[in-house]
C-alpha cells in the first residue's frame, strides 16, 4: 500500500477474500503485459517458450479470477497490487540489462521466480480463505491457478539448472 492510499475495510474473512481477489486480478493483468516483454528479452529457447506458455496460462488465470468474482456475487474489480508493481519493475531492469545473454537469461529467471513465489503465497492464502468461507467453487478455481504457478516455478527452476545457469557460469569464467 502506498503512503496515501486508503486501507480496506476488513470486517470478515469473506471481505478479506474479495480484497485478495482484487489484488490478484490486478497482479495477473500486469503480468499479461509483462510476460511478452520477458519472452522477447529471453535468448534461451526453452525460457522464451516457457514465458510464452505462461502468458497463455496467465490469460486463463485472469478469466478464472473473473469466475471467482462471479461465484462470489461480485463484479470483477482490481485494486493496485503494489507488490506486483515492484516485482515487474525489477523484471524490467533485467529486460533492459546489458551484458552476456546467458547471464541476462539467468537474471530473467530470477525475476520471474520472485513473481511466481509471490503468486504461490497469494493464491495459497486466497484458496485457504475461500475454503474457510465455504466458497468451494472459488477454492477449486484458485487451486487450479496455484497448481499452475507451482508448475511454472518448477519449469523455471529446471531451465535454470539444466542449461541457463551453467552457461551463465561459463560466461563468467570466459571473462576472467
Amino acid at each position: 500500500m502506498g503512503l496515501f492510499t486508503s486501507s480496506p475495510q476488513l470486517d470478515s474473512l469473506e471481505c478479506l477474500l474479495i480484497d485478495q481477489l482484487q489484488d490478484l486480478y490486478d497482479a495477473e493483468q500486469r503480468l499479461v503485459k509483462a510476460l511478452p516483454l520477458m519472452a522477447q528479452a529471453a535468448t534461451n529457447t526453452s525460457l522464451k517458450n516457457g514465458f510464452q506458455e505462461h502468458l497463455r496460462e496467465t490469460q486463463n488465470q485472469v478469466t478464472r479470477l473473473e469466475q471467482c468474482f462471479k461465484a462470489m456475487g461480485q463484479s470483477a474489480k482490481s485494486k493496485t497490487c503494489e507488490a506486483m508493481k515492484g516485482l515487474i519493475t525489477e523484471g524490467q531492469e533485467m529486460i533492459n540489462a546489458k551484458g552476456n545473454n546467458d547471464v541476462r537469461d539467468a537474471a530473467l529467471i530470477a525475476a520471474a521466480q520472485r513473481v511466481e513465489h509471490y503468486e504461490i503465497a497469494a493464491y495459497g492464502s486466497a484458496r485457504t480463505f475461500a475454503r474457510r468461507c465455504g466458497k468451494h467453487e472459488v477454492a477449486s478455481l484458485l487451486q487450479q491457478t496455484l497448481n499452475e504457478e507451482k508448475n511454472a516455478d518448477q519449469l523455471l527452476n529446471d531451465i535454470a539448472e539444466q542449461s541457463v545457469n551453467t552457461k551463465a557460469q561459463s560466461a563468467q569464467m570466459a571473462s576472467r
